[in-house]
């Protein structure tokens, strides 16, 4: 018996979002830190979408945006099932 407990092995879907490096940083510190982490994890995605709109303008607006009608559509599904 130790005195600490070793993590189980990660899935591998979760091991390749932790790889990609700037993304995977946010996702592991809103997954696996505390608490005001999920804050400045929001924090940081809405300033790279503010970025991207100051840089390519109004793709920059429609394009993350039409990126996400899938993952809502999943979020509606998910809910709807119960």
């Amino acid at each position: 018996m130790s005195a600490i407990e070793m993590p189980g092995r990660l899935p591998i879907w979760q091991r390749l979002l932790f790889a990609i490096p700037l993304f995977g940083w946010l996702a592991r510190d809103a997954a696996h830190g505390k608490p005001e982490d999920l804050f400045y994890t929001a924090a940081a995605i809405f300033s790279m979408w503010g970025c991207s709109i100051m840089v390519f303008g109004l793709p920059g607006l429609y394009i993350p945006a039409l990126l996400m009608v899938p993952m809502m559509f999943l979020i509606l599904i998910l809910i709807s099932r119960g």
